[in-house]
């Protein structure tokens, strides 16, 4: 499948359903994260993600067939904006068909996690106040990597009032 798995858009979740194909499929995942309008005490005006595009559409792919081989799923499609969000924009998509649901649950959360912790995309937040500063990803799931420690969102730096 050779489709955009990023995008500087907005993204339509309705065409990603595939509501009318996979007739094997009982289950459907979906995962819609969402600009909030505040983190970690600071009240958020609007985002910017930017990305390394060639290699984040390169480990996108590789996330989804991974998922697909990895949960035994026909179906994964995963969309990033990048650019400017407002609140309440999308800011990702997941969509996951498979036979049941426990396997659409877990196969969503984990190419979500994966995407978050593999491709170079970095979100910068712009708060009220003036400031700003990048946020590092974090897992929604603790067991990914079991040797790793779950990560909570920290901010890397900070730019000057302006």
């Amino acid at each position: 499948m050779d489709h955009p798995v990023l995008s500087h858009e907005p993204v339509a979740v309705e065409p990603l359903l595939e509501l009318q194909s996979h007739p094997e499929c009982g289950g459907l995942a979906l995962f819609v994260g969402t600009v909030r309008d505040h983190h970690e005490g600071q009240s958020v005006k609007h985002l910017a993600y930017t990305a390394h595009e060639p290699m984040a559409a390169k480990v996108i792919r590789a996330v989804e067939a991974d998922t697909r081989e990895r949960f035994g799923v026909p179906y994964v499609r995963i969309v990033h904006r990048l650019g400017d969000l407002a609140i309440g924009d999308i800011a990702i998509v997941c969509v996951v068909r498979a036979p049941h649901r426990a396997e659409a649950f877990e196969a969503c959360r984990y190419a979500v996690d994966a995407v978050k912790h593999g491709a170079p995309i970095w979100k910068e937040e712009f708060y009220t106040d003036g400031s700003s500063a990048f946020v590092e990803g974090c897992c929604i799931r603790d067991d990914l990597d079991e040797s790793a420690s779950p990560r909570p969102h920290r901010h890397h730096s900070h730019t000057s009032h302006g």
